[in-house]
């Protein structure tokens, strides 16, 4: 789900010196107002839940109006999820630039660390109980747990068609089983991270701690055995 795995959840601010001296009065004006539209939201699902919280309710606490909120995002679970396919990008550039000595293996590790690299400096911190707070609804809510699950398994289908694409003599369950092995392994020690209480630059730390444990499994695997069927 969100933070140091995939899924990060919309942060309330978005910075850096190098974006406010590129981007145009109006590009600034539209980040204002969709930062302000993602605050409203983020506070109104804390304080008052979020299946209960309306689109309308939104609009009026970010001093927008409600057909304004629609030209930023579709719906409100959108708000929380905004910009995954963005960062995304990220992953797929990664696996399309596979090295010559790398096996399947070594191209979604590296995919992964690429990712992180890219996403950590853009990822404002958050402080304890902000960070649990945000896990804590979506796991409590249904609506947003649907969403976020159906992120994740369309991006490690999405990440194992990428790799088939890279290596044709892999076979599509192999592809799926490491695919699937990684992201769960980021996802699980992100989340356990969070329930024990760690801070946010300890759930980078577990989620780069996950990778270096399914390293191993995902090495052993090379394009000439995986054509075998037998288990």
């Amino acid at each position: 789900m969100p933070d140091a795995g995939f899924f990060q959840l919309q942060e309330k601010s978005t910075g850096g010196s190098l974006v406010a001296v590129q981007e145009s009065r109006r590009e600034r004006k539209k980040r204002e107002t969709r930062q302000r539209i993602v605050a409203a939201a983020v506070r109104l699902f804390g304080e008052q839940g979020y299946e209960q919280t309306t689109v309308a309710q939104i609009a009026a606490a970010a001093d927008v109006d409600p057909k304004t909120f629609f030209n930023y995002f579709p719906s409100k679970d959108e708000v929380l999820f905004a910009d995954v396919e963005q960062d995304l990008a990220v992953l797929f550039e990664a696996i399309g630039h596979r090295k010559p000595d790398e096996g399947p293996g070594e191209v979604l590790v590296r995919m992964i660390r690429q990712y992180q690299d890219h996403r950590r400096p853009r990822v404002p911190a958050k402080e304890l109980a902000e960070l649990s707070e945000l896990y804590r609804m979506v796991l409590s809510t249904p609506a947003l747990q649907a969403k976020g699950l159906y992120l994740l398994l369309n991006l490690q289908q999405r990440i194992a068609a990428e790799l088939l694409e890279e290596f044709p003599e892999l076979d599509p369950i192999t592809a799926a089983a490491m695919t699937g092995a990684l992201l769960g392994a980021i996802q699980q020690a992100g989340l356990t991270s969070v329930q024990l209480g760690r801070s946010q630059e300890e759930l980078w730390q577990a989620a780069r701690h996950a990778v270096d444990i399914a390293l191993h499994g995902l090495r052993s695997v090379r394009p000439t055995e995986a054509t075998d069927d037998n288990p």
